[in-house]
């Protein structure tokens, strides 16, 4: 029997629930098709670094662990990503409120403000990449980070609130090269109770 250490995670809603901001047929590929390659190429690693250490051989170790990064990296920011949207009116919209909202305010000044230091990063994202909230244990202070790839400028230790893909393969069929739109899209299903809790349960850790 075949040993699987990654799956594709269900989605909490349909493929049809994020119209009309992203699409059956855009969803349903992101989803079935991108992600599961990243599953698929991650456990694809993992079953060949097993087989290195049963047989005793050696394997181009930074090649590899490059490419398991990769893959994990795409494998838990799309995670996140289902997760951290819901249909509009249904969840997904609206503004953020209890110890987030409280957070943004803080930062920020106001959520519209944050909106636009996101909004930004992720426009400006050079070639494939994702806009993230994050949260710094150290400083007690949330923010914004722009990450290249899945796993390039991508800190370690700032646990993740809420992402947005920006490669092409989340727009294009929506939204063809016209990245602006899909961002500003997003903001009708933004899931601010998912993120609001995950945020919750950070504080109290």
């Amino acid at each position: 029997m075949e040993t699987k250490f990654y799956l594709l995670p269900p989605l909490n809603y349909g493929y049809k629930d994020l119209e009309p901001y992203i699409s059956e047929e855009q969803l349903r590929i992101h989803h079935t098709k991108h992600h599961q390659a990243y599953v698929n190429g991650a456990n694809t690693i993992m079953e060949k670094l097993d087989k290195a250490r049963k047989e005793g051989t050696d394997l181009d170790m930074k090649a590899t662990l490059k490419e398991l990064s990769f893959h994990l990296g795409g494998n838990y920011l799309h995670s996140i990503f289902w997760q951290n949207m819901a249909p509009a009116g249904k969840g997904g919209g609206g503004k953020p409120a209890g110890a987030l909202g409280d957070a943004i305010m803080k930062e920020y000044g106001s959520y519209e403000r944050l909106r636009k230091e996101f909004t930004q990063a992720a426009v400006s994202a050079e070639g494939s990449g994702w806009a993230a909230l994050s949260y710094c244990e150290g400083t007690k202070r949330i923010g914004v980070l722009q990450i290249e790839k899945h796993n390039v400028n991508f800190p370690a230790g700032y646990p993740v609130l809420m992402v947005l893909d920006v490669w092409e393969h989340a727009y294009y069929i929506d939204y063809k090269n016209e990245r602006a739109r899909f961002v500003e899209a997003f903001w009708n299903i933004v899931n601010w109770e998912i993120v609001n809790k995950w945020f919750e349960k950070i504080l109290k850790q």
